[in-house]
């Protein structure tokens, strides 16, 4: 179905240990405005839209987001690697983990679990696609208000990437709402 190669969209390699700046990068993987719930709302709601061009879409992002899901998950594995028990209880994360160890768990910045509230899908293609804007942008948002807290270029090249990606989705989210929107009015 898809063709995988074994490399990230996106170069990382972080080389200092940042326990703090990954609770806050977190909310990205298992967030109200993740990737994670990004990429089940667009591969959930592709079955709805009007077309073929809106179905393939819908799954091109969806797998793209899929694929930021990996480069998150493998920040937050190198702003954690080498973290001692005791460092961990001293950044907050005693709780994390006694659940989890080192392990990635999809949760927000304040430790919330991911939920599939996180994401919607009414049938209702203008709603859906209005919705995947909104969670663009949202997502676009939390990824600035990361980029400023940090100033390791380790860490703001990956966020920057990711950022101008949300940008792009919108772009292509917008297209097709407009063009959904002039096909449905003449229905």
């Amino acid at each position: 179905m898809w063709l995988y190669q074994k490399k990230l969209q996106y170069p990382v390699n972080i080389t200092k240990k940042n326990l703090e700046f990954a609770k806050q990068l977190v909310t990205q993987y298992g967030g109200f405005a993740g990737e994670l719930g990004a990429a089940l709302r667009y591969l959930n709601q592709r079955y709805t839209m009007l077309d073929e061009r809106g179905k393939a879409l819908l799954t091109d992002i969806g797998t793209e987001e899929l694929a930021h899901v990996e480069i998150l998950s493998t920040m937050l594995y190198q702003l954690m690697k080498d973290a001692t028990v005791e460092e961990l209880k001293e950044a907050g994360l005693a709780s994390h983990y006694a659940e989890h160890r080192k392990g990635l768990y999809p949760v927000d910045a304040r430790g919330v679990p991911f939920t599939v509230a996180y994401f919607a899908t009414t049938g209702d293609v203008l709603a859906d696609l209005s919705e995947d804007m909104a969670a663009e942008e949202k997502a676009r948002a939390v990824y600035e208000s990361l980029i400023d807290l940090t100033d390791d270029p380790d860490i703001l090249g990956p966020l920057l990437w990711l950022r101008q990606r949300e940008i792009v989705h919108f772009q292509r989210f917008k297209e097709l709402y407009d063009d959904y929107k002039k096909i449905l009015k003449n229905k």
